[in-house]
């Protein structure tokens, strides 16, 4: 069963209609035994990353998450969710993240050409970095829905998948069974289906 991780923060209809719609269990919980009994995690969200983190630690749930990412289950990041696996972020402040990952959350507005809109807002075509199984079914130049106001930088070797906005965005970074996807998949069409379908079967590996 994956659970998608509920603290207020994130789409949650579409993630969870797009996992049924693939004939995947999923649940939309906050209840600590039911991410206990979880196979795979998923943590989405949209909004500002210091509200977001502290609605999280609100939940009680961020122990549980590092517990169980250290314990090798599975977990995707979504947008503002694959943001908060980082170690900080310097929207609206410095605040510290899950750490799960290493590298900042930087904003957009300073790294890119000024004629270039923030939030960057639309489809944008992947560049594969190196293989990674929740790419099994997307090839390169295969393109994904952004809406995001900040990148991840500093990432390095957990950069799976970027793409071209004025800076090499990552949109989809992994280190073990953690990963992170900082476009929408359950907006992404047939390509986000796949990676999600992917994510299904993934057992934390970081090689095809």
């Amino acid at each position: 069963m994956i659970a998608i991780i509920d603290y207020g923060v994130g789409n949650l209809y579409s993630l969870s209609h797009s996992l049924a719609y693939l004939g995947l269990e999923c649940q939309v919980t906050r209840d600590p035994r039911c991410i206990q009994a979880a196979s795979r995690l998923i943590l989405p969200g949209v909004g500002a990353f210091g509200d977001a983190m502290a609605k999280l630690e609100d939940t009680g749930l961020t122990p549980l998450i590092r517990r169980k990412a250290g314990e090798g289950t599975p977990l995707l990041g979504i947008c503002l969710g694959m943001q908060l696996l980082f170690e900080r972020s310097y929207e609206y402040g410095l605040h510290q993240g899950l750490g799960l990952l290493k590298g900042s959350i930087c904003p957009l507005r300073e790294d890119i050409p000024p004629q270039l809109k923030v939030p960057q807002i639309g489809w944008n075509s992947l560049d594969i970095r190196r293989p990674h199984p929740l790419l099994a079914g997307v090839e390169q130049g295969d393109c994904v829905y952004y809406v995001h106001s900040y990148y991840a930088k500093d990432c390095g070797s957990a950069l799976v998948a970027s793409s071209a906005y004025g800076v090499d965005v990552p949109g989809l970074v992994a280190r073990g069974n953690v990963a992170g996807a900082q476009f929408h998949p359950e907006k992404s069409g047939r390509v986000g289906l796949s990676i999600l379908a992917a994510f299904a079967q993934w057992k934390g590996e970081e090689v095809c």
